[in-house]
């Protein structure tokens, strides 16, 4: 009998860490193009902001960008346009204008699919906290309306909680800490490259969902255990993946 996919990527993630069987109790999942459908909102904010400073860009670039700080994606776009640091100062009120941008825009649906799996990892009792590169306020605070009881303030990791942000391991290392959670007891949930190889590098058995530009292909390689094509895909087969995880190899 064929195996699922879930079967082989969890095999494959027991045997990467040397370990018999996983029970998971944290969920750590990205906002921005996971929760929200607002992707294509920022890099249009960003590619706006950018070309306003005589930077030369591609609008889609900034989807591979997505999971970094505001901060950092200022800064590696000023080393490469003007070979110099972007001063605090300027990312502050660069970070600010981008801000601005994005919340004239008309308001971004949740993703759809996104409150059948947050649902599915509350039943089953497994803490959900949120770990985003953003300091968008305007999404953010709208989390509560949206996802009634999953990412209280105690449980979410912003820009402004980090020293380093995605691809570094350090946001889904300090999610892990908020939910009392080891790295062989979480799953972290990410649609672009960035957040994916921080999952990754935290130790946590990490999904990567496409949900915009970016190819399933990309996030394999930056190193998520299993990629689903969609939000409702993964919403779907969600249950089974959980239910796979107790399985003894």
């Amino acid at each position: 009998m064929a195996i699922t996919p879930e079967q082989d990527a969890v095999c494959r993630y027991l045997r990467r860490h040397d370990l018999m069987s996983f029970a998971p109790t944290a969920a750590l999942i990205d906002m921005d193009g996971t929760l929200y459908d607002s992707m294509p909102g920022h890099a249009d904010a960003w590619y706006r902001l950018m070309t306003e400073e005589g930077v030369e860009c591609e609008h889609d670039e900034f989807f591979l960008y997505e999971g970094r700080t505001g901060r950092d994606t200022i800064r590696i776009l000023f080393r490469r346009a003007f070979g110099r640091e972007a001063t605090d100062e300027e990312c502050e009120a660069l970070y600010h204008r981008k801000t601005q941008y994005f919340s004239e825009m008309p308001p971004v649906k949740p993703m759809p699919g996104a409150d059948s799996m947050v649902g599915e990892f509350m039943r089953r009792g497994i803490a959900t906290v949120l770990v985003t590169g953003s300091g968008q306020r305007s999404l953010i605070d709208r989390l509560e309306r949206d996802y009634p009881g999953a990412f209280p303030p105690a449980m979410q990791i912003t820009s402004r909680d980090v020293e380093h942000g995605k691809p570094h391991p350090e946001p889904y290392l300090r999610a892990m800490e908020r939910a009392g959670a080891c790295p062989e007891s979480s799953i972290a949930v990410d649609n672009a490259p960035m957040g994916v190889i921080s999952g990754a590098a935290s130790g946590a058995f990490t999904i990567g969902v496409t949900t915009g530009p970016i190819p399933e292909k990309e996030l394999m390689d930056a190193g998520a255990d299993i990629v689903y094509p969609s939000m409702p895909v993964l919403a779907e087969r969600l249950p089974l993946l959980l239910d796979t995880f107790g399985m003894s190899i």
